[in-house]
Formats: structure tokens, sequence, C-alpha cells
């Protein structure tokens, strides 16, 4: 790797870098579009080794929000059954265009949050920006959402689940989600680099996060209580998409702000305290 990143003169120790830590924004930006060809090959790397001899290929990345999907249709039904109330068809394509997203955030997060210990050896002796590698566990992941999208896509076809013109909401809120989960996985993956516990920690509250994010779920049925779910920025935007997709109708433009905010501003602030910690990953890994 660090023959291929010295071929494209790029600088591949620590002592060829004239920037140090503390860079400015747009110095940081500069350097990560300067990087991008790394950072997709990155990403083509863990695809790869994701999918590697497996007889499935990219089926596997249908299996979670399958799996999610068949759950949640089953609590549904208990829930119907105790109430009277029949389960719905787009009740079920709800749940499944909510399991989506949330699968494609809980992959990343997951990945991300290892990537740089998984990644000692070039955090610790070739220079390139180190957040090109949770970026990277990002990527990986977006490729197995648009999969598991264009499936998603056939049966909302099938179903004549029909369109409407608040579906141009749907791009704004898709790239709200990615920002908020690589500012998210680039926090993780610092904190993780110095307390390894931290990927156990994130485990546990990927494993009972569904719970307190409206997948299963509406955060309407909730009533007065619907607010306090939605301050998870990520069942905003679920319940968003559900509402330009299922519902047609637009979203709550309050909570979409909301998310936005938490999204952009996450986003910097973790990009700045991963920049300031980065001096100390070669040593702490």
């Amino acid at each position: 790797m660090g023959n291929w990143l010295k071929s494209l003169g790029f600088p591949v120790s620590a002592m060829e870098v004239s920037s140090g830590t503390n860079r400015r924004l747009p110095q940081m930006a500069s350097e990560l579009i300067r990087y991008r060809d790394l950072l997709f090959i990155l990403a083509w790397k863990d695809i790869k080794v994701r999918y590697k001899q497996s007889i499935m290929g990219f089926l596997w990345a249908i299996l979670m929000p399958l799996l999610i999907i068949t759950a949640s249709i089953l609590v549904r039904l208990v829930f119907s059954l105790a109430s009277g109330k029949t389960v719905t068809f787009s009740d079920s394509v709800s749940v499944g265009l909510k399991a989506l997203p949330w699968s494609f955030f809980v992959s990343s997060i997951r990945f991300a949050t290892t990537s740089l210990s998984a990644n000692a050896n070039l955090v610790s002796k070739i220079y390139f920006p180190r957040e090109v590698l949770p970026l990277s566990a990002v990527l990986a992941s977006l490729v197995d959402f648009g999969v598991a999208s264009a499936a998603m896509v056939m049966v909302l076809v099938v179903g004549r689940v029909g369109i409407s013109i608040h579906l141009v909401w749907l791009p704004v809120l898709v790239l709200l989600l990615i920002v908020l989960t690589a500012g998210l996985g680039i926090l993780l993956s610092c904190m993780n680099l110095f307390f390894r516990d931290v990927k156990y920690l994130v485990e546990i509250l990927l494993m009972f996060g569904i719970l307190f994010t409206p997948v299963f779920f509406e955060a309407r049925t909730l009533g007065k209580w619907a607010p306090i779910l939605l301050l998870n920025p990520v069942g905003t935007i679920l319940e968003s998409i559900n509402d330009v997709v299922i519902r047609h109708s637009a979203p709550n433009y309050g909570w979409v702000l909301y998310a936005a905010c938490w999204a952009y501003f996450g986003f910097l602030v973790s990009w700045k305290i991963f920049d300031s910690a980065e001096a100390y990953f070669a040593e702490s890994i």
C-alpha cells in the first residue's frame, strides 16, 4: 500500500507531511479530496473481503433487512391479535422501508468503529488522512444499501404503493442519514482506538437500539410521547422517509431541520475531534 501511495505522489510517512494536527476544515476537506482514490480502493477492499468466497454474494445485503422485516411482521401480528386490528400491506412495506436505512446505519457504525484498530499497520506506518478508514467502511455499507434498495423498489412497484411530489425529499433525507452516520463513525473509530471496550458498548447499543427507534412501529403510535422518540435523529430520518414514500405526505420540517443540525454539526465536530487526536493514533494502536 505504501509503494502504491508513493507512486501517486502521496507522502507515505509522517516526516513527509508539512501539515500536522489542528488543521482547518477547508484544509482537511482538500486533503480528503486528494486521497479520494484511496477512499474508493479501501471501500472496494472492504466489499471484496466481506463477500469473499460467499455463495450468495450481494444477496447478503438483503438478508439483514429481510430478517428485520420478518421479525417486525411477527411482532405486528402479535399486537394485532391482541388489539383486533389487522396488519395491512402498507404496514409491512413501511417496516421494510425503514429497515433498509436502519441496516445501513448499523452496518456502517459496526465496521467504522473498528476500522482504525483493524488497520493498525496502515495507521502506524503510512501517512494518509486517517478519516479515510471509517469513511470507507460507511461507503462499503452504502453499496449494500443500494443493492437492498433496488429490491425494495421492486416491492413498492409490485405493491402499487404509488409516488407523489414529496419524493423529492427522499435524496435529501438519505444524504442526511449518510452524513450523520459518517460523523458518528468517525468519532467512534477514534474513541475505540483509545478505549477498546467502546466496540463492545457499540454492539450493545446497536442490538437494543432498534427498540428505541421507530423501525417496527411508527412514532405517532406513542401519541404525546412521540417527540421523545424523535429526539433520536436516526428515528426522525426514518419517520420522514416513511412519510414521503408510504404516506405520500411532506415530512415535518421542524424535525427534518433538527436532524439536519445533528448531521451537519455532528459531522464537523466529530471530524475536528478526530483530527485533534490523530497525532496520538500511532502510539495508542
